[in-house]
């Protein structure tokens, strides 16, 4: 499980290691439908607080960094 620091082997965790574990216990016991469930949560209430506009803008710029990409190849 990673390297072992001395405040794991104390018995403590880093706030990363605790993180991993919290997110693997979470997609074991709920599973996908449950993250595409509170991912559509968060995409209707974004949509709600900033308007469709905001989605135009970062679809723009996420083309026109990936556009960038293209050219420099």
């Amino acid at each position: 499980m990673g390297i072992q620091t001395e405040e794991t082997k104390k018995g403590k965790m880093t706030v990363a290691e605790a993180g991993r574990r919290g997110g693997k216990k979470t997609a074991a016991t709920h599973g996908r439908e449950f993250y595409e469930q509170i991912g559509r949560k968060g995409g209707e209430k974004v949509s709600m607080e900033r308007g469709s506009e905001f989605y135009s803008e970062i679809g723009s710029k996420g083309g026109s960094e990936r556009a960038k990409k293209h050219r420099s190849s």
